[in-house]
């Protein structure tokens, strides 16, 4: 399953299954779940460790020393889960000691093509990311976001679970769950609803979350003033909850 101009370094651990195409090469510190799938010309470095069933196209760069200055080669990590799809060039770059030490990917993502998630990022799971989005150090994705094509994140950013990123956006402050968002400078939208929809929320349910919505960004409150009737909705739908600790706790500010 290895290919004869592969090179896997001594120390890396391989699941018995696992295919490594021609002219990769597979790091000392790396370890491997059974049913991935190694494409040619892949790099994989740096104490990485992946899970099951994943498959890496021709050219990406996985665990690869981060860009931030501060960075001294200390032995941080990469972590990914089982299921995940990582399409042509993408680069996933280990974390740094001033974070958690460690750039985290959930399962069932879809990473395509060009895609660059920077250190210190922690990607949930059903994350879809387009090509060529980009990603600073630190942002964080929830569960089940898309971010579409040539999507810029800036650094600490976090996106709550369920929400989309239009393409082209420039996202410079936090995306609640279940919001849209689009621009250069991005700015909300409205809600995910066909998102929703296709995950098995009820009209009752998203009816609800839009209500929230509109407290939020149409009834022209701040968020000290939004979060006490938050709270009182949650009582009612219980998907109103997250929505309401994330603008709580959000440390950049959410979209507007």
């Amino acid at each position: 399953m290895i290919h004869p101009s592969a090179i896997v370094e001594a120390g890396a651990e391989l699941a018995d299954d696992v295919s490594v195409g021609p002219f990769s090469i597979i790091g000392a510190n790396v370890r491997i779940g059974a049913g991935t799938v190694v494409g040619p010309h892949v790099v994989i470095n740096g104490h990485t460790t992946i899970g099951k069933n994943n498959h890496f196209y021709q050219f990406c760069s996985i665990g690869e020393a981060n860009q931030d200055k501060k960075y001294k080669g200390e032995p941080t990590r990469t972590v990914i889960g089982d299921n995940n799809v990582f399409r042509e060039s993408c680069t996933v770059h280990r974390g740094t000691t001033q974070d958690r030490s460690e750039t985290t990917i959930g399962n069932d993502n879809l990473v395509m093509a060009y895609v660059h998630i920077a250190h210190d990022c922690v990607i949930g799971d059903h994350c879809i990311l387009a090509n060529n989005a980009t990603l600073a150090g630190h942002v964080h994705f929830g569960d089940w976001v898309i971010a579409g094509g040539f999507v810029a994140i800036h650094q600490f950013c976090h996106v709550g679970a369920h929400a989309f990123i239009g393409m082209k956006s420039g996202l410079h402050q936090d995306v609640p769950p279940y919001v849209m968002a689009e621009g250069f400078s991005a700015g909300a939208r409205g809600i995910n609803s066909e998102g929703l929809k296709r995950r098995g929320f009820s009209a009752d349910d998203i009816l609800a979350i839009k209500r929230a919505y509109k407290v939020v960004y149409r009834q022209g409150l701040n968020v000290k003033d939004a979060l006490p009737l938050l709270r009182e909705m949650a009582n009612d739908c219980a998907h109103i909850t997250p929505f309401a600790d994330f603008i709580e706790q959000s440390s950049r500010g959410i979209v507007r």
